[in-house]
């Protein structure tokens, strides 16, 4: 699917992690899951993706720390985030890191995708 965005899926839940990447290559798009933000960096896919999809709490790094990481290194890529926490301070936190959305576990399809097309929607 060369040509297509790509998408990185980070998620520490397996199963959750593979029915993204199936949804978003239902749509046309190129997707690849990894297993932890550690994994997606070492993977040096961070400046190919079009769009970063993360968990927030993962084991090692979180996906707030991850799209700080990010900023740092002066990557715009827009950037996911996904929680099933509830914490108003934990999701303020995450709007505040400048995430291109915020989905709240268990989210519905059409919720997602909606999320992913905006994204990925030029500026």
């Amino acid at each position: 699917m060369a040509g297509h965005p790509l998408i990185s899926v980070i998620d520490d839940d397996a199963s959750l992690r593979r029915a993204i990447v199936s949804l978003v290559r239902s749509l046309g798009y190129t997707a690849h899951g990894f297993a932890s933000a550690e994994e997606f960096l070492d993977a040096k896919e961070e400046s190919q993706a079009n769009c970063i999809i993360t968990d927030i709490q993962m084991p090692g790094m979180s996906g707030i720390e991850l799209k700080e990481a990010l900023d740092k290194r002066g990557l715009v890529t827009p950037v996911i985030m996904i929680t099933a926490r509830t914490e108003p301070p934990l999701l303020a936190r995450a709007l505040s890191s400048g995430a291109a959305g915020l989905l709240r576990k268990p989210f519905e399809a059409d919720a997602f995708v909606q999320c992913l097309e905006k994204a990925l929607a030029p500026t």
